[in-house]
């Protein structure tokens, strides 16, 4: 697509979404980039070069509150094709470009996996601004996060332990254990099965 050109900085990458094989979706989805870096699914350089685009795009993926869902957000022929004109999925909303506070405990553990918990402290940072005042909601509306979600819940339970999980992991990196798979290379191999071991 044209906005990927000008989306694209000169450092950074990130894996595309396959919707089928004849159709892939070029859009940035926060969920799958960074599971795969703490499932060990990236190569090392991989997980740099995803981490060097949210920072490199920062004003874009963070903004005035942590994380978006995806980005850029779809609009006009391709909003109403794709969610079937659902007015809670309007560009910049919801699933369609909003920001998530659960999300920061994923920005802060692929940071502190990757030994830059500078990234992970200017996060939180920014959340701790707004979150508490905000009571919590359950997502942000706007381009950089700016309004509460205009059919955002408040006191959500997720955006407090999103939060919390990310102070932890923060406050004791040794935490990162309990939502990261060891990199391939520090697993001892197991048998490889062959369907003759498995299958009578």
């Amino acid at each position: 697509p044209d906005w990927i050109f000008d989306f694209m900085p000169s450092r950074g990458g990130y894996f595309i979404g396959n919707v089928s094989p004849a159709r892939m979706d070029f859009r940035w989805f926060c969920l799958g980039n960074f599971i795969a870096i703490l499932s060990s699914l990236t190569t090392g350089e991989q997980a740099e070069a995803i981490l060097d685009l949210v920072e490199e795009r920062w004003e874009e993926f963070i903004g005035e509150m942590p994380m978006k869902v995806c980005y850029p957000a779809m609009e006009n022929q391709e909003w109403q094709i794709v969610t079937g004109c659902d007015p809670k999925n309007t560009r910049w909303s919801y699933h369609n470009g909003g920001s998530w506070p659960v999300l920061l405990w994923l920005l802060v553990a692929v940071s502190v996996k990757l030994g830059r918990p500078h990234i992970a402290r200017r996060a939180v940072e920014v959340m701790e601004k707004r979150l508490v005042k905000d009571e919590f909601p359950e997502y942000y509306d706007g381009k950089a996060g700016r309004y509460v979600g205009k059919q955002a819940r408040k006191f959500q339970t997720w955006s407090v332990a999103g939060y919390l999980v990310a102070k932890m992991l923060l406050d004791d990196p040794s935490n990162l254990r309990a939502v990261s798979l060891a990199d391939d290379c520090h697993i001892r191999s197991a048998p490889v099965l062959k369907r003759s071991n498995s299958f009578p």
